[in-house]
């Protein structure tokens, strides 16, 4: 393989600044828009370059997608010229480079190509070496998608079935008993986590937050708690979260070990499966919302009252084990995929700045 040496961004790529296209003018077709933050809309025309690479130029400036085609937005730069190098190989450099801090501009950050071109970074000009590594990195992110996709279908099955179980079928519903959330499920509110940082010579565990349940991940910016806190406020994967003030959100928790700060309830049961009263919590979620929208205070939320007074319908115990029976299955499977999806990431972004240095040959490395 070709010796990998420092070039300067320009010499391997060319970035353009994207076209405007306001949405009034866009018109409706199977093109996406790509936007600063990703698909900003639909249009009938694409910019005439394939595959479409683009990163943040306004506003959220420096990452990178990558479309099979797109319009690309006047938000964003987009690679005119692959000046013959391998095109996803070029997207996985791109992740390797903190553009945002070449970001200038004070209240809305931007970026400007000639402050980019300059950069001097590893690139190997080997076109054989630069599908190799792309076809390893391509790989995991095609199986991350797969089962994202998988997910999908599996949570629209769940949902319909929730629904046909219990919401659809009004004659069966009549002979269900009704109860209250809280008659289903205990809702443990979190800790206030800045009263329990690490000890100096302990490393701690991330804190969930609002902010990672809703990426489904903890990151760097995470803070820290002590593993000495009461065993049930830590989290582990497939802990069912609902997020009761500010941000309303219930969700499937499936990013590791973490702590349970205030402000979210760790949603569990004894004697009734995950799955059912992840959906009815989540059957509710809409007016929960509402009630936190009509608060006068700062920050939106609900009471204890709001979930005693919501109502669930409980089939007897035949019945409810028939369902379990059809549920439970769908349910771990969308814990499963997700846990793999969340490993697959690690690993990717682990081999992602050793195969994009050539500290890693893709000789001794393959992906099944």
């Amino acid at each position: 393989m070709t010796s990998w040496k420092i070039y300067k961004l320009g010499e391997i790529l060319n970035f353009r600044r994207g076209h405007d296209l306001p949405k009034s003018q866009m018109v409706d077709g199977k093109i996406p828009v790509a936007g600063s933050n990703g698909i900003i809309g639909y249009h009938n025309v694409s910019t005439p370059i394939e595959p479409c690479i683009t990163i943040g130029r306004s506003g959220n400036v420096g990452t990178p997608y990558i479309y099979d085609r797109c319009w690309a937005h006047n938000t964003v730069l987009y690679i005119d010229d692959f000046k013959g190098n391998d095109p996803l190989y070029l997207y996985y450099l791109l992740k390797t480079i903190p553009l945002a801090s070449y970001g200038g501009g004070s209240a809305v950050p931007t970026l400007n190509r000639n402050h980019i071109h300059p950069i001097e970074i590893k690139h190997t000009p080997s076109l054989e070496e630069q599908r190799r590594i792309a076809g390893i990195l391509g790989a995991i992110d095609d199986k991350i998608e797969n089962n994202r996709r998988i997910n999908a279908n599996l949570e629209s099955q769940a949902q319909a079935l929730f629904e046909e179980f219990f919401i659809n079928n009004i004659a069966q519903a009549t002979e269900y008993n009704k109860v209250a959330l809280t008659d289903i499920a205990n809702y443990l509110n979190g800790l206030a986590m800045q009263k329990f940082r690490p000890k100096d010579d302990e490393k701690g565990i991330p804190v969930l937050k609002i902010k990672e349940l809703g990426q489904g991940l903890c990151d760097s910016t995470s803070d820290l708690c002590s593993l000495s806190i009461d065993e049930k406020y830590i989290i582990n994967d497939g802990d069912i979260i609902f997020s009761w003030s500010g941000t309303l959100l219930v969700d499937i928790w499936c990013g590791g070990t973490c702590g349970l700060n205030q402000h979210l309830f760790k949603v569990t049961s004894d004697k009734y499966p995950k799955w059912f009263i992840y959906h009815w919590t989540k059957f509710h979620l809409a007016k929960f919302i509402r009630i936190a929208k009509d608060k006068t205070v700062t920050m939106g939320h609900i009471k204890r009252g709001d979930l005693e007074s919501s109502e669930v319908l409980v089939p007897d115990s035949l019945l409810l084990e028939k369902y379990d029976n059809i549920m439970t299955p769908i349910f771990n499977a969308i814990i499963s995929n997700r846990i793999e999806n969340r490993n697959l990431a690690t690993l990717r972004d682990t081999l992602l700045p050793k195969l994009m240095s050539g500290e890693l040959s893709v000789n001794n490395f393959s992906v099944d």
